[in-house]
């Protein structure tokens, strides 16, 4: 169906009033207090804060407005698993002054409210959302549509999100709601395809079994801790006479105590745990969700993953409700990278349903957020939106791929251990959205299928399917299986596992063998040209139930695995006018003379603009840095770089060394003019780097890649460029340049068609046009094979030996020490470090203590106590002993007498073990 937003609010329905007016009355008993709170010119926030009493428990409430007396509408805001009303209170008074009253309360169970956990139960978590519902029509500031009617929203995040899709199903009275990272069928999120998703559901039942405190906390539901509370003014009894906390299940119904220890101590679900949980989900009354509906689902959630969003998209789109779909960065593995622009697009949505601004920018049917690298100022991820004016689904315009591998054989350990690896709760996104992602498969058991190299850039956006045919050896015929796919580099070693994420499904009858669909994750995730997909059928997975007794499985693929693109999902650079291909070059105009490259009476400009005229004292030192200071944004306190001197002379190959977030980056960034410090001074050639300084025209740098049109061929990326700078074509060498590339006949070939290590040489040959007298090259040997790195190597050696300067910042340190002749090592923002590489790896004041047995921990903590010792580092052959005034004499002496096994002591010349010394001494 296609969706379209924003549309015209929906004919009211007939309002029905569940309690009666005397009822209502009788919810709000109780003290209230009024606080207020303003922030700077905007309307103070007034709080009334309630314990409301209720059938069966006394929940804790706040109610948020601003502004004047006027009739508005009402805002409910629901917390996540394990939180509170406290987790919502900054966005509640961010409501309150955009117009709403809002009102918030602490679930069942949790925070300082009464009760048992039901887990959203129909007869208690949500008759008290209709309850509050009957409070804010009593309320004098509230809108109302009718007799006991407010107008009203509902919105919050995993558990708070399945009560606003409830009180939208149960609750004729809520006409608009905007749930988040939450789900639509509870038992299919923690039974996927009948497997039991054991990590989850043991987090959930251990963080409400807290007695007497708020639980911690489900990772990625809370937006803000809040302090352990007082216990709820009453506990009482449930339907079994017990208190609320007295079982070992803490403060869950019995039922839900009994339904957990059951399949937990079976491994698997049965259909009374099933039947229990889809009673309490938005998907038992998904034929009555009939209000508009923002969806808000987190791409790095193992618990609450994309497809569950899917089906409560398709359900109340089907009811003929406008549905908005959000594919968010985080989730409950990742946490909320988003949350300010998330409850941006919950304001608009809000202010166009509820306040009926027709004028409201709800956003697209289909929004994605996709990374775009990292910020180097402060090491978050960027982000940009993609979005398509419908809704797709999760199988969208599938490609084939075939996968090649015979039928293979794999095993089912006994009692399922050890078990793979694909993500762990709450941080698995977080590692993987850094680059850092984790992921493991035991040899033999698993079966692997492998595609060919993709021959241009696949964007997967849904959900990958592919047949397989499958038998067991154990004795019932049954299988439990992990699916996943793997983006697989060139060089067949990096494996990235988009969102950490793993798909299992549980095979009964496959004693003969038997075919089964796999429906693997639903993902975002671009994969490049030249990259394998690969995927991994394993036995095992931390996140799950495996059967205990062992069995052996044989798998064969039986057809190709289709890939849904969603080619009508673009992101904000494309699916734009034919005139928008100009944008490239436009921008390199602009870089072009904000660079000064057009130097054409900028030298009177930047004079009267107040730059700093060039010290003739230094005009022949390629790069002076001092006191160089940048904070990260937003913050006084924490810095990026701090206090950075160092000097650079002509003929120097500089190696820049660090390790990640010591603020290498931001420094290279600063010396561009890309950035501008906070304090200090950056002078090249004498002049001071300002954005637009001419002198930055003798800069030439590869720094966090180059964009490339990637419908050109590379020759053609190279000439556009150096065209823009308004240089005569002599004057760009581009023979040599090209000749350092190497690219061959790929230089014809469309960008699009190159690999990672490709665009790497094209985009380091870009930066050599001209033969800058500086240069600078941020990791230049990424992506490049051995003989590449050697002769990248070799160029910059040549390079610098003709009176020019480079500048490398580069993890290889073996390829560093190799290449430069000069250091300057950082850490944490600092210089810890500067002089000749002979100097810094052969220097006196650090030993290499090699011992008769292995290192341990003992071992380094008796040696870093001793006086006159700085730092003390295990390496290879030993211990790394920087000193700080004893002798190597005393330090033998003193080791002989500690009975640490030396057998030989010597200064060290490595520059890997120096570095580590030298950040181990700084750290």
């Amino acid at each position: 169906m296609k969706l379209r937003l924003p549309q015209p609010r929906l004919p009211r329905r007939r309002r029905t009033r569940l309690l009666a007016g005397a009822a209502a009355l009788a919810v709000v008993a109780g003290a209230g207090t009024w606080t207020a709170a303003a922030s700077g010119d905007a309307p103070a926030v007034h709080r009334q804060d309630r314990m409301v009493e209720m059938p069966g428990a006394a929940i804790d409430t706040s109610y948020f407005t601003a502004g004047g007396g006027q009739k508005r509408p009402a805002v409910l805001l629901g917390h996540g698993f394990g939180g509170s009303k406290d987790d919502v209170r900054a966005q509640a008074e961010r409501l309150a002054r955009d117009g709403y009253a809002v009102l918030t309360w602490s679930a069942r169970g949790f925070g300082r409210s009464g009760g048992r956990i039901g887990l959203n139960d129909p007869e208690h978590e949500v008759k008290d959302v209709s309850r509050l519902v009957d409070w804010l029509a009593l309320q004098p500031e509230v809108r109302l549509d009718g007799d006991g009617d407010p107008r009203v929203g509902v919105a919050g995040a995993s558990y708070g999100g399945a009560i606003s899709l409830l009180a939208a199903g149960y609750d004729a009275r809520v006409d608009a709601i905007a749930p988040q990272i939450t789900y639509w069928n509870l038992a299919d999120s923690l039974f996927p395809q009948g497997v039991f998703k054991k990590l989850w559901a043991g987090l959930f039942f251990t963080t409400g079994s807290a007695d007497g405190m708020r639980p911690g906390g489900i990772p990625g539901t809370d937006t803000a801790p809040a302090p352990a509370p007082a216990p709820a003014p009453s506990a009482p009894a449930d339907a079994a006479g017990a208190t609320a906390g007295s079982t070992a299940c803490g403060r869950f119904q019995p039922e839900l105590c009994a339904m957990y220890e059951r399949v937990a101590v079976a491994g698997k679900p049965d259909a009374e745990a099933r039947a229990l949980l889809e009673t309490r989900s938005p998907s038992a009354v998904g034929d009555r969700i009939k209000v508009p509906t923002l969806i808000v689902q987190g791409q790095e959630d193992s618990l609450f993953p994309l497809d569950q969003a899917d089906a409560m998209a398709k359900a109340i789109a089907a009811n003929g409700a406008p549905v908005s779909v959000d594919w968010a960065a985080g989730g409950h593995d990742g946490g909320m990278r988003e949350s300010g622009r998330v409850e941006d697009r919950v304001t608009a949505w809000f202010d166009r349903y509820l306040k009926d601004e027709k004028g409201a920018d709800t956003g697209p049917a289909f929004r994605i957020s996709r990374s775009g690298g990292f910020d180097s100022t402060d090491g978050a991820v960027r982000l940009r939106g993609a979005g398509g004016e419908r809704y797709p689904g999760l199988t969208a315009g599938p490609r084939e791929f075939a996968l090649g591998g015979r039928e293979q054989g794999f095993a089912n350990p006994a009692g399922g251990a050890p078990p793979a690896l694909s993500s762990l709760p709450g941080i698995g996104g977080q590692l993987a959205a850094v680059g850092a992602g984790l992921s493991l498969d035991f040899p033999g058991q698993y079966a692997r299928f492998d595609s060919e190299p993709l021959d241009g850039e696949v964007r997967i956006t849904g959900t990958p399917t592919v047949a397989l045919n499958v038998r067991s050896t154990a004795a019932d015929g049954s299988a439990v299986l992990f699916g996943k796919v793997y983006d697989v580099g060139p060089d067949g070693r990096q494996a990235v596992l988009p969102s950490q994420l793993v798909a299992p499904v549980r095979v009964e009858n496959a004693q003969q063998g038997t075919t089964v669909e796999l429906r693997l994750p639903a993902v975002d995730h671009a994969v490049e040209a030249g990259h394998r997909l690969r995927l991994v059928v394993a036995a095992t997975d931390l996140g799950y139930a495996s059967p205990a007794a062992p069995a052996t499985y044989t798998v064969s693929v039986r057809g190709p695995l289709a890939v849904p693109v969603a080619d009508g999902v673009r992101t904000a650079s494309a699916g734009l006018p034919a005139w928008t291909w100009g944008l490239p070059l436009g921008a390199a105009l602009l870089a072009a003379a904000l660079l000064g490259i057009r130097r054409t009476g900028r030298e009177g400009a930047g004079a009267r603009a107040g730059v700093p005229q060039p010290d003739p004292a230094p005009a022949g030192v390629p790069l002076e840095i001092t006191g160089l200071t940048k904070r990260y944004a937003g913050a006084q306190d924490r810095y990026a770089v701090r206090d950075l001197s160092f000097r650079v002379e002509k003929g120097q190959v500089l190696g820049l060394l660090g390790p990640n977030g010591a603020g290498k980056t931001t420094t290279l960034r600063m010396l561009m003019g890309l950035i501008s410090p906070d304090e200090g001074e950056i002078r090249v050639f004498g002049h001071a780097v300002r954005a637009g300084a001419p002198v930055l025209s003798r800069v030439g740098a590869f720094v966090e890649g180059a964009g490339f049109l990637p419908h050109l061929s590379g020759r053609a990326n190279l000439e556009l460029y150096w065209q823009a700078t308004g240089r005569p074509a002599e004057d760009a060498h581009m023979a040599e340049a090209l000749e350092i590339a190497g690219l061959g006949d790929a230089l014809e070939r469309a960008v699009r068609t190159y690999s990672q290590g490709m665009r790497q040489r094209l985009a380091i040959a870009q930066a050599m046009l001209g033969m800058p007298d500086l240069l600078i090259l941020d990791e230049p040997t990424n992506g490049l094979d051995p003989p590449q790195i050697r002769e990248m190597r070799d160029v910059m050696i040549r390079y610098a030996a003709a009176g020019r300067t480079v500048i490398v910042s580069s993890h290889l340190l073996s390829e560093v020490e190799q290449t430069c002749t000069h250091l300057v090592v950082m850490d944490r923002g600092r210089l810890v470090r500067a002089g000749e590489v002979a100097e810094i790896t052969g220097g006196g004041d650090t030993l290499l203590v090699s011992l008769a047995g292995p290192v341990d921990e003992g071992t380094v903590a008796k040696v870093a106590a001793l006086e006159g010792v700085g730092a003390v580092t295990a390496a290879d052959d030993g211990l790394l002993v920087r000193l700080e005034g004893a002798t190597a004499t005393a330090l033998i002496a003193e080791l002989v007498r500690l009975e640490v096994p030396v057998s030989a002591v010597g200064p060290h010349r490595r520059l890997e073990d120096a570095f580590l010394t030298l950040i181990g001494g700084a750290a």
